[in-house]
């Protein structure tokens, strides 16, 4: 099933998306929360409630509705680096022992459809495709077995990075946090609706309608299970927060010539059995 966040006459809702067309959640089953992460604390089986009352409901036209981010204030955006044998090679970089982490702050963010912002101070804006975790339940210690127990769904991510930033120090917070570079949504697709862990899954970006990256989740160095399990080491996971996977090689700065975002450009995210990610790319005022 597909889930998103969306606006009408104003408001903010959560609704299913089947046939085109989007169900607002609170008309399947009243008394349903608006708030995305109340939805996913609630789990599956608020879901079924829902699928079951879409006989003889009425949905509106998902191009009548504006999406918005899945989320609206993810309480955690953790990121996973090198985690394609093909893309750190590109990069240069040593196979890493253990998943790589960082965190992406909410300014940093977008919606689907919304502006990717290249700034002032540099021309270096690169684009990376992800698959991102959405987490359903509570996590502390997990086991990789117990891991995917902990999933609710997945959708796409654009981590965009300002290299020339990312590579002045060794900590890559600075070139990952530029305001309005990471677009994610636009809907949270359910596990079930995919392969265990996501594994297996076509990933590409496509930048002016050219495909630049083309990798496969099956080539994860850390999959979806091991690298919750490993975060669950470090802090508590809670439904709503999101991991992103890793991007695969393709990226713009180990092209030659490098190939980075520029103002009027469309980047698009595709990952199989989630629909297209897209944004243009604007010049800062």
């Amino acid at each position: 099933m597909q889930i998103l966040r969306f606006e009408t006459a104003g408001q903010a809702r959560v609704g299913i998306v089947d046939g085109g067309k989007v169900y607002d959640l609170a008309m399947l089953v009243p008394g349903t929360s608006g708030d995305m992460i109340a939805v996913l604390e609630a789990g599956p089986a608020l879901l079924e409630q829902a699928h079951a009352a879409l006989t003889g409901s009425e949905g509106i036209a998902l191009d009548d509705v504006r999406v918005l981010s899945p989320i609206e204030r993810p309480g955690k955006f953790i990121c996973m680096g090198l985690n394609y044998l093909e893309h750190v090679k590109e990069g240069g970089r040593d196979i890493p022992d253990y998943p790589t982490l960082f965190l992406r702050v909410q300014t940093s963010l977008l919606p689907p459809g919304g502006e990717i912002v290249l700034p002032k101070v540099s021309e270096k804006l690169d684009f990376e495709a992800e698959l991102l975790v959405v987490i359903g339940k509570k996590a502390h210690n997990v086991s990789e077995a117990e891991a995917l127990d902990c999933v609710y769904g997945y959708t796409a991510f654009n981590d965009g990075s300002l290299r020339d930033y990312q590579r002045r120090t060794t900590q890559w917070t600075a070139g990952k946090n530029f305001d309005a570079t990471g677009p994610y949504g636009p809907v949270i697709v359910t596990a079930d609706e995919l392969p265990a862990g996501a594994v297996g899954l076509s990933i590409r970006s496509r930048l002016n309608g050219q495909i630049m990256q083309d990798g496969n989740t099956k080539d994860l160095m850390f999959s979806v299970a091991r690298i919750i399990s490993y975060a669950s080491e470090v802090m508590t996971l809670e439904p709503g927060d999101v991991i992103a996977t890793g991007t695969p090689s393709g990226v713009g700065f180990a092209r030659n010539p490098p190939v980075f975002m520029k103002d009027g450009d469309l980047i698009e995210i595709e990952i199989e059995g989630i629909p297209t990610l897209s944004n243009r790319v604007v010049a800062a005022a």
